[in-house]
């Protein structure tokens, strides 16, 4: 898979050294010319360029892209590439970089966006996630599909415990899709019982959040 990665800073590095590990090919993207750190991820491919330009997207290859991550530190740099990425290029997966919560609103489809990543919110879900049982704490939002990837550590009164997963009454437009169990990750069939303590992770539609949570929740 080809990824371009517009924006060269400490997240975009980051971002290219786990794709490339992961045997894909990388470009990174710049128009700062400290950002272009080499030595850094050698085995990414450069390219010192405004991404916001579309000359500057047609010398990248965009169209042979299978996805392009917006990592900026800048959001409206973000949304433009966003943008030119999904309406010019037609760039199948756009993944982008939120750094400021009042902005959240403007990554959704129609600014290109697929799946929007909350730096400030995904901080503040996972220490909620460490401390919460019992509560439904949301990760992360795929936008395209408008659906949530959330989580929730089952207690010890829960209804749910003892039950068959099969068994219990999921509402629509929700999935268990893992379920992490004492270091193991466990994909979860319709005979698995579930235990206290279970953290099970769910794709669910916003709307059906709160039912999810009454559901699994004592209180």
């Amino acid at each position: 898979m080809r990824v371009a990665i517009a924006g060269a800073g400490a997240v975009g590095r980051s971002i290219a050294a786990e794709l490339l590990e992961n045997g894909h090919e990388v470009l990174l993207i710049d128009i700062d010319p400290k950002a272009i750190k080499i030595d850094t991820v050698p085995r990414a491919e450069w390219l010192l360029a405004d991404a916001c330009e579309i000359s500057s997207l047609d010398e990248a290859g965009l169209r042979n892209c299978h996805v392009v991550v917006a990592a900026s530190g800048d959001d409206k740099v973000n949304l433009v590439v966003s943008l030119l990425a999904k309406t010019e290029y037609g760039v199948p997966r756009v993944v982008a970089r939120t750094n400021h919560p009042k902005n959240e609103w403007l990554f959704n489809e129609s600014w290109g966006v697929d799946v929007a990543v909350s730096t400030p919110r995904l901080l503040s879900a996972l220490v909620e996630e460490a401390v919460s049982v019992g509560d439904l704490v949301r990760l992360m939002t795929f936008r395209q599909g408008q659906a949530n990837l959330v989580e929730l550590t089952l207690p010890d009164d829960a209804p749910v415990v003892g039950q068959r997963s099969g068994a219990v009454p999921w509402p629509v437009d929700s999935a268990l899709v893992a379920i992490l169990r004492e270091g193991r990750v466990l994909v979860p069939s319709a005979d698995d019982p579930l235990e206290a303590g279970d953290e099970l992770l769910f794709v669910a539609s916003q709307e059906v959040e709160q039912e999810l949570a009454q559901l699994l929740s004592p209180h």
